[in-house]
């Protein structure tokens, strides 16, 4: 790696931890804790890279983004921050940002963005007039993989005409990330319009939903829930679309694919609506951002006029281990009665205990019998359809190891990702002996990397 870095980042741990990274790959290094000092040093024709924080003691990495680009065309900038909302996402795409990485970010990923960023000539950014963007009040918070994966996702294809579909289970807040599409948008102005099977169920349904919504976006609602008429209904309209039409975006909980293959679901609509699909992930599959949505809709309580109260450690630990079957919803309704319910400022562990009593049955994160079943659902479905492609003659021989391979590759990639690479904390996660999953590493040419987060 070779060029000129500028660090801007008020920690000084990070600040130095870059450094020595950046030096070690070939870089020249110049770190900072101002963002004065940082645009005197773009002025001045320093840099090659800059990799800056969003917030610091000086003002804001973000809205330093277009004084950068002014005085420095094609300068790539790469944002880090611990601000880990889909607001910080979406303002790191419309500023331009090369690219952008939540806190705590894994180090050696960020070295080969560095890496693409020093290689790659970015093209000189064309900004387009920026608007007011509305305050950002949605509870999609998370600094999992998975959502930030979802928000440089969203991030990707607000602009675009592609139809969106959003799936994922009750509660996980597809329907926000539908608007987050539109407000983020350049749209934001024109009308959103939410279709249900009641906007559709007279002939003149789709033509009212169509005339709302002019030239901003239409979101059908639980789509897999449609029947038949309503399908064909939402088929016709958009085959009559001319050029001015509007964004398509729809949610689901359902399978589609599932109820296409079962007759349920016209496939003309599956492939019309499936320009770009965004998978929100429950709240099982990224239990690390359970602590923070609680706290957010903590201090969401207390800007409407509720006492600040906070979890004691045993209730965070509760909060975290329940299994949350409504997800983002529900946790929110919780959290709304414990605020209401606590006696104290510190909710106890006893008083969730008692708001959840009432809620669906705590259940383990997983090997529980409905997640078993889900898997082996969808295992068989993979299996099956398999089979089929060879249109009626046997798979080649050696199909049981094959598909134990292409099972057990993953699990062992994930659980390492999941333990930082330390293969004796996975080995005892996966529940095999270590010199066992040393093997399996080799035989199945799994790369290992220890990585080091940084706060």
């Amino acid at each position: 790696m070779d060029g000129t870095v500028l660090v801007a980042d008020d920690d000084r741990t990070i600040r130095t931890v870059l450094t020595q990274a950046l030096t070690r790959a070939g870089c020249k290094v110049h770190a900072t804790s101002s963002l004065m000092t940082l645009m005197r040093w773009v002025d001045e024709g320093k840099g090659d890279l800059v990799i800056s924080d969003v917030v610091m003691p000086d003002g804001n990495g973000l809205e330093t983004l277009p004084k950068i680009s002014e005085a420095r065309p094609g300068l790539p900038v790469i944002v880090i921050s611990a601000q880990n909302t889909i607001m910080t996402a979406i303002q790191a795409a419309e500023a331009e940002a090369y690219d952008y990485l939540p806190k705590p970010f894994d180090l050696p990923d960020l070295m080969k963005r560095a890496a693409r960023a020093l290689e790659v000539k970015r093209r000189a950014p064309v900004r387009s007039e920026t608007s007011e963007l509305m305050q950002d009040d949605l509870p999609l918070v998370g600094r999992t993989t998975q959502m930030q994966a979802l928000y440089r996702l969203v991030a990707r294809v607000m602009n675009t005409d592609l139809p969106a579909m959003i799936t994922g289970e009750s509660g996980t807040g597809k329907s926000l990330i539908a608007r987050a599409i539109h407000d983020f948008s350049d749209r934001r102005s024109l009308p959103f319009v939410v279709a249900g099977a009641a906007d559709l169920d007279s002939i003149d349904g789709p033509s009212t939903v169509l005339a709302r919504a002019k030239t901003g976006s239409i979101l059908f609602d639980e789509v897999g829930d449609l029947d038949e008429v309503a399908q064909t209904r939402i088929v016709r309209m958009l085959d009559a679309f001319g050029d001015s039409a509007p964004r398509i975006m729809a949610t689901s909980q359902k399978d589609l694919m599932q109820k296409m293959e079962a007759g349920q679901f016209r496939q003309d609509l599956f492939y019309r609506l499936g320009g770009v699909t965004l998978d929100v992930p429950s709240l099982r599959e990224r239990v690390d951002d359970i602590p923070l949505l609680a706290n957010h809709f903590l201090s969401r309580a207390e800007r409407d006029g509720a006492p600040l109260k906070r979890l004691s450690e045993g209730a965070t630990d509760l909060v975290r281990a329940y299994s949350w079957p409504g997800n983002v919803r529900q946790l929110e309704n919780a959290v709304r009665r414990l605020v209401v319910t606590s006696a104290e400022d510190e909710i106890t562990r006893a008083e969730v205990e008692a708001v959840l009593g009432s809620q669906p049955a705590i259940e383990p994160l997983m090997g529980g019998a409905g997640g078993t079943d889900q898997l082996s659902t969808s295992v068989e479905k993979h299996l099956r359809r398999y089979f089929d492609l060879h249109g009626g003659a046997l798979p080649p021989p050696g199909l049981y190891q094959r598909i134990l391979r292409e099972v057990e590759a993953p699990l062992i990639e994930i659980a390492l990702d999941a333990t930082g690479g330390n293969q004796a904390k996975c080995a005892d996660l996966l529940g095999i002996n270590r010199n066992t999953l040393r093997k399996k590493i080799t035989d199945l040419d799994i790369q290992v990397t220890r990585r080091r987060r940084l706060m």
